[in-house]
């Protein structure tokens, strides 16, 4: 019997969790497995990374997507029919080379992401394979540490604090399920604590509590009171994660925090930070400057990397060269991966691996519009990525991607390592 090919490739517009248009992509294989995609949005985006093609105008605030799917479906499909499924570089490299731009512009980064986890999907569906298995293999496999967020900000909460995500881990969890449950006393002491304060605005993009706190620091100092409101300890029990998303407000050396209506500089923005570290227990910060400030990620990682991840996500874009240099220069010591920021599944996998190679802690991240698509959780484990990161513990399109990774971790049983606080390099390195 011969190997299956792609048959054909069909696309739709669905609709992602802030009520915007997005591609799911469908392939048909020859032997009549499916395979299906769906594209995320970002809210907060590099400028660097593969870009959305939307229709602009007026119609669904210029964000719809007919013309993503019209490209689809007059140029992708054609291309794509007959292709080895199983050979995903090579269909990921056609989609490349067909598009013609270094950002993915023309066809669109949202159509090629979707395209591209579909032929993935049904190479898993022809084998038979949940897509984890599919991407890791026979053995044993690695649960990623999830990092959960308890409040929302940045331009994920209309700007309300500077800082975008404020987050937890359980660093002496054993299970991704205990990680879980500790954070579900978190979020719902997190909830208490505001209502009774009357800082309860509703919830953010990803499910985190949307606050009104006068400063960015009396969101650390809520999440502490969470912490210790739910019955564990700060800093052992329960650690802190922070995503600054530096670029939404940093520019040229200079950050800008509109909250507290100050202006520092590069020194004095790596002080701001340093004190917190001092003064909080948080094990991982995110784009702590802005992704033209390789300076300053460079001296703070020097600084600080010995006791918290330094994370790159505007800074690298999911881009394995990129990943390379900043092992080089130690600019950073983790990368976050986003297939829609790449474009593609094998440029977002490369990145992986290229973290993995730096010794890099490595971060599977979904974005702020997101769908009930729980493939990333897929991506995380087959990877091997030490790290999963898709937002708050309340919203479907979030909780359905947490309840796949529990169901993975039971399928698992004793084939099944937990990845814990060691995903992250400094942990690693000190055990």
């Amino acid at each position: 019997m011969s190997e299956p090919v792609i048959q054909s490739l069909s696309g739709r517009r669905i609709w992602d969790s802030r009520g915007r248009p997005t591609i799911e992509a469908e392939i048909l294989l020859s032997d009549g497995a499916v395979g299906r995609g769906v594209a995320p949005a970002g809210a907060s985006r590099g400028s660097r990374e593969a870009v959305d093609k939307r229709d602009g105008g007026a119609r669904l605030g210029g964000y719809d997507v007919k013309n993503a799917l019209a490209s689809l479906r007059a140029e992708i499909a054609p291309a794509l029919i007959g292709l080895d499924p199983f050979d995903q570089a090579g269909v990921d490299a056609r989609l490349i080379a067909l598009d013609g731009t270094e950002n993915k512009s023309r066809l669109g980064g949202n159509a090629l992401t979707a395209v591209s986890l579909a032929v993935l999907q049904a190479a898993a569906a022809s084998r038979g394979l949940p897509l984890w298995r599919h991407l890791s293999g026979e053995g044993e496999a690695l649960v990623p540490l999830p990092e959960i967020q308890i409040f929302g900000g940045g331009a994920h909460a209309g700007r309300r604090v500077d800082i975008q995500d404020f987050m937890i881990v359980a660093p002496r969890a054993k299970s991704f399920a205990e990680a879980l449950e500790i954070t579900a006393e978190v979020y719902l002491a997190a909830g208490r604590i505001m209502a009774e304060r009357g800082l309860l605005q509703g919830v953010a993009d990803e499910g985190g509590f949307w606050p009104s706190f006068s400063s960015n620091e009396e969101a650390l100092e809520a999440l502490i009171r969470a912490i210790e409101k739910a019955g564990f300890t700060p800093g052992e029990d329960v650690a802190i994660s922070l995503d600054v998303a530096a670029s939404e407000f940093g520019r040229d050396g200079r950050y800008k925090l509109s909250l507290e209506s100050r202006e520092l500089d590069r020194d004095g923005w790596a002080d701001y930070l340093t004190g917190w570290l001092d003064r909080y227990p948080i094990v991982s910060i995110e784009d702590p400057f802005a992704e033209d400030d390789g300076e300053g990620f460079k001296r703070f990682t020097q600084a600080v990397g010995a006791r918290a991840q330094v994370i790159g996500d505007d800074y690298l874009v999911t881009n394995a060269a990129r990943v390379d240099a900043a092992a080089a220069e130690k600019s950073v010591n983790a990368v976050l991966v986003k297939v829609n920021q790449a474009g593609t599944v094998s440029e977002a996998r490369a990145a992986c691996e290229a973290g993995r190679r730096a010794g890099f802690g490595t971060i599977v991240s979904a974005r702020s519009g997101e769908t009930e698509d729980v493939a990333i959780v897929h991506l995380a484990i087959g990877w091997g990525a030490g790290q999963l990161k898709v937002g708050s513990f309340a919203r479907s399109e979030r909780m359905a991607k947490w309840n796949e990774a529990l169901r993975i971790e039971e399928a698992l049983g004793s084939k099944g390592r937990f990845a814990g606080l060691d995903a992250m390099p400094f942990a690693a390195k000190r055990a």
